[in-house]
């Protein structure tokens, strides 16, 4: 997921080209299955329910052999054929064959398979996920033991040798979705106690402190009108409170907008139509309750974010509208 990341953005999330991913968010899925167990299970109760899935592959690593059976000997290929377990509790396991492929017996490296039909099954109805079984054979048809790990008991709990990982969209081009803070927002209790001590001691704003604040044009030290304007505005995601739950970037550039936008409206402040007629209004002075227009983001970039969901899965996700490219009037 590391290495899908760098490939799509820069060291600060930037996306490099938004079509080398399929959709807008990938889920790696880690084998919930215990160690002592031969088969893979992989909890999907965190895809997205509005979610529409474009592709899922099932990734299975393959380590250097060292112990194999005397049938081997001799052989260079060995199959390798998944099935779809109806039913993880009893054995002998009764599964449907989902593929099969002939591998090279002396080579290690992780296999793909596309698995897209069975995980749309079980996206629909999750009591139909009785996960995945691996089962190795030679040519002959007689089965071959400790070609995979997979068939074989895992020598530590934490080893992982597959995982699924699933490419989809989360339909933000036709809903309002994507937020930051809805989904897996494991700020620390720290920075929401802060946010709401700090909203305790605000002195209350009154309306006509609040104009004056929003009239007030900024200015450099040497007293120069600031006309509206980009200006750079790192954030730090430790220091939010969300390196805990984001893996990369560490932070970015967000940018934002300050300055002035007065009348005239010059074409270099990229003023809307609207603004343009807000700002002769408020010059006539043809009514007290119009302000100049403000100084804000007019064209904005996404950024991709790796991160841990609430079930520890790893997720590459783009998110809209997180970089100021440029500011204008409106």
């Amino acid at each position: 997921m590391v290495d899908l990341f760098n490939a799509v953005a820069d060291s600060n999330g930037i996306t490099r080209d938004s079509k080398i991913l399929e959709g807008n968010v990938v889920r790696s899925f880690e084998d919930r299955v215990h160690y002592d167990r031969t088969f893979h299970f992989f909890n999907l109760s965190s895809f997205g329910k509005n979610e529409k899935m474009i592709k899922a592959e099932f990734r299975v690593l393959r380590r250097k052999n060292t112990f194999l059976s005397r049938d081997s000997l001799g052989h260079h290929f060995y199959k390798l054929d998944l099935y779809e377990l109806l039913d993880s509790r009893v054995k002998p396991w009764r599964g449907n064959l989902i593929t099969s492929r002939l591998l090279p017996m002396y080579t290690q490296g992780w296999e793909v398979f596309n698995v897209t039909d069975i995980v749309s099954k079980w996206i629909l109805n999750s009591n139909a996920n009785n996960g995945i079984l691996a089962v190795t054979s030679l040519p002959s048809g007689n089965l071959l033991e400790y070609v995979l790990p997979v068939l074989k008991k895992r020598s530590k709990p934490d080893e992982k040798n597959a995982y699924l990982v699933i490419f989809s969209d989360d339909g933000r081009k036709t809903s309002k979705s994507g937020s930051l803070l809805p989904e897996g927002s494991r700020k620390s209790p720290d920075t929401d106690a802060a946010v709401a001590l700090k909203a305790e001691n605000a002195v209350p704003i009154t309306r006509e402190y609040k104009s004056r604040r929003t009239r007030a044009a900024p200015y450099h030290s040497n007293r120069q009108l600031i006309t509206c304007q980009r200006v750079p505005l790192y954030v730090d995601f430790e220091k939010i409170g969300w390196s805990g739950w984001i893996i990369s970037p560490r932070g970015y550039n967000a940018y934002h907008c300050t300055g002035s936008c007065p009348f005239p409206l010059g074409e270099s402040l990229r003023a809307t139509n609207h603004a343009t007629v807000q700002s002769i209004v408020n010059a006539l002075k043809l009514s007290r309750e119009v302000e100049t227009p403000c100084c804000v983001p007019d064209k904005l970039q996404s950024i991709s974010l790796l991160y841990f969901d609430d079930e520890e899965n790893v997720v590459l996700k783009q998110y809209d509208d997180m970089v100021a490219l440029s500011c204008g009037c409106h």
